[in-house]
This record gives structure tokens, C-alpha cells and sequence, in this order.
């Protein structure tokens, strides 16, 4: 039935021998893209084994079943099992963002609402950075732009896994469907009359990419550099160190200033500008998808809305799935995983139907 994942488990082999071989580790960058394909697959090698280990064992168990009725109810059972392993692949197998088993770098910015936005766009970070910590990852500050009451106008986080995993566990994976308009109600600390107002906040996720990964002319980036300014200690506002880089060709923007030194800004604005090129090369390969393939990748577009979080009613809403909860409290101490659960079963669904 799955005759046509043999190509898979050929791969895997190959990787495998590569990984074993004591030249590919002189090419770290390398040894991280088998990594993470050998993690990839090794869910899906396993499922593929015990598939036809189940299928091998039910029809000894039903030739056996003709001559001893006791191996009937063994065959009835390893019948259940066959079909639940059947499933389990075929979720497995459905195409998938080939990104998702990558690192993530993530961007919130406050939208409309002034200081209150920003405020929330600081709850949104401390949210995600509880639910990193749950998850075993590391979060990494690239650039941050604070206001004067503790809020962000902007921050860009790199979100790092400890080791290569299955696609479904892995920071991009997972917080891909966090893309979009977050939007919140509640009574502002600015706000005198106890009155609830709503503003928002954007996110954008995308998939940190190696710098092999992606080609970038030197000529067709602008760099411009100037002085830093903000919370920073004794090297802001004294020397040149913040970077802005601008990709001629896209029009895309980035800067940096969270470091200390110039170089180390170049370094992480390039990051940026590496990630933002593949969420644009993802967004444009959507345009001109189907309307089930946009719909997969829309959540990188800042544009739509995409979750309500109701403080009076310490209630949650994810728009796109009809998710509601009562446990606001939770979530903002980063227990997203209810859903996150939800979004990506959505998405699965979302992808065996294509």
C-alpha cells in the first residue's frame, strides 16, 4: 500500500551512511541539514517498519486462525492495530512545509493601540518565551525596540531547538500558525476610566535558514549604519554600531541595534533578511498555488487576524479553527499546547484533502 515511500527509506539509509562518515562532520552546516532530514524521516522510516511488521504478523495470525480458533481474537486485534498504523502513516506521508522542521525567528510588533499595544506585544513575548521553555528551546534576542513603559515596539527573536526532531515538535513547525493579528480586550494600565479597550499586535514567523541556504548578492544590499538608541547600557548612543540592511531587489527592510558592536549587528540583521526572503519566496510560491495551499501558508501574512484574547472573560479565541477556552491565564503563562494541538490536526486535515 505504501510501495511508493520506498524512496524514503532508500534516503534514510543514505543519510545514515553519511552521518557515520567522519567527513561530513568537517562541514558542520552540512551535518545540520542531514540532521535535521534524518529526523524527518526516522518517524516516518519507524511507522513504515512497523506497518509492515503488523502486516506481516496479521496474516500469520489469520493462516494460523483456519487451523486453531484461538489465533482468531490475535488476528482481530493485530487487524485493529494494522489500521490504526495505516492512519498514522498516511498522516505522516501527507505533504508538508519541507521548512518545518527548521529553527524559527519570530517578530511582534505592536499595531494599532498605541503604548497599549506595545504593553500586549511584551505579554506576547513573555507567552511565547514560557512556552519555549516548556518545549526545551532556547530563545535568542536578535533586535528589540522598547518604550518607555516596559512595552515593545518591536522585538525579533531567534527560537532554537537543542537537536534535530520530528517536524511536529520543532520550533518553526510549531509556531508557524502563531503568524497574524493578535488581537486583545482588556482595561489599559493608561486607561483612568476602568473602560476595556481593544487594540493589537502582529506576529510574524518564519524559518531560520543557514547562510548556504539562501543566495544574497553583496551588490544588491544597501548597508547603512547609525547610532543606537534605547536601553543598552554604556554603548548606546555613542558609536555608529546599529545596522540597517536594505535587499534592493525585494525593497525588504531590517535593521539591527542589540548588540554592541557593528559586525555582530550586520551578522544578526542578515539573519533576519535570510528568514524574511524565504517567508516572501514561501508567500509568492502561494499566489500562484491553489486556494488549499494559500490557506496553508497565509499565517506568515501579518494582515489577518488571527486569535482574540478576552481578559474579563479570561477567554481565548483562534478564529481560524472556531478554538475557545476559558483559561486565558494559562495560556499567557505558556501553556499553548491545547492549541497548538488543535492548529496542527486542522492542518493535517487541511492536507490530506488536497
Amino acid at each position: 500500500m505504501f510501495e511508493s515511500a520506498a524512496p524514503l527509506r532508500e534516503e534514510f539509509a543514505r543519510l545514515e551512511a553519511e552521518m557515520a562518515d567522519p567527513a561530513t562532520h568537517a562541514d558542520q552546516g552540512k551535518v545540520r541539514r542531514i540532521g535535521r532530514r534524518y529526523a524527518e524521516l526516522s518517524g516516518i522510516v519507524k511507522a513504515l517498519d512497523h506497518y509492515d511488521q503488523l502486516k506481516d504478523d496479521l496474516a500469520a495470525a489469520q493462516e494460523l486462525a483456519d487451523d486453531d480458533e484461538s489465533f482468531a481474537a490475535e488476528a482481530e486485534q493485530l487487524s485493529t492495530e494494522l489500521e490504526q498504523a495505516t492512519e498514522r502513516l498516511t498522516r505522516l506521508l501527507a505533504p508538508r512545509d519541507p521548512n518545518d522542521s527548521s529553527d524559527a525567528i519570530m517578530e511582534i510588533k505592536s499595531g494599532e493601540g498605541g503604548e497599549e499595544s506595545a504593553l500586549f506585544a511584551a505579554d506576547l513575548f513573555k507567552m511565547y518565551g514560557r512556552f519555549a521553555e516548556h518545549r526545551g528551546w532556547k530563545l535568542e534576542v536578535l533586535d528589540v525596540q522598547e518604550t518607555d513603559l516596559g512595552g515593545y515596539k518591536s522585538i525579533t527573536v531567534a527560537v532554537k531547538a537543542a537537536s534535530a526532531g520530528a517536524p511536529d515538535t520543532m520550533p518553526y513547525g510549531v509556531l508557524k500558525f502563531e503568524g497574524g493579528v493578535h488581537r486583545v480586550q482588556r482595561v489599559p494600565v493608561t486607561e483612568s476610566q476602568g473602560r476595556v479597550h481593544t487594540s493589537a499586535a502582529g506576529v510574524l514567523v518564519m524559518p531560520e535558514v543557514a547562510e548556504a541556504e539562501v543566495e544574497i548578492d553583496e551588490n544588491d544590499l544597501r548597508i547603512d549604519v547609525y547610532r543606537s538608541s534605547g536601553p543598552g547600557g554604556q554603548g548606546v548612543n555613542t558609536t555608529d554600531s546599529a545596522v540597517r540592511i536594505t535587499h534592493l531587489p525585494t525593497g525588504i527592510v531590517v535593521s539591527c541595534q542589540n548588540e554592541r558592536s557593528q559586525l555582530q549587528n550586520k551578522e544578526q540583521a542578515m539573519r533576519m533578511l535570510r528568514a524574511r526572503l524565504i517567508a516572501r519566496a514561501e508567500e509568492e510560491q502561494a499566489d500562484a498555488a491553489s486556494a488549499a495551499r494559500k490557506s496553508q501558508v497565509r499565517t506568515v501574512d501579518r494582515s489577518e487576524r488571527v486569535r482574540t484574547y478576552n481578559f474579563p472573560e479570561n477567554r481565548i479565541a483562534d478564529h481560524r479553527i472556531g478554538y475557545k477556552a476559558h483559561n486565558l491565564d494559562q495560556v499567557l503563562a505558556g501553556d499553548l499546547d491545547p492549541i497548538v494541538t488543535a492548529l496542527q490536526e486542522a492542518d493535517t486535515a487541511e492536507r490530506l484533502s488536497v
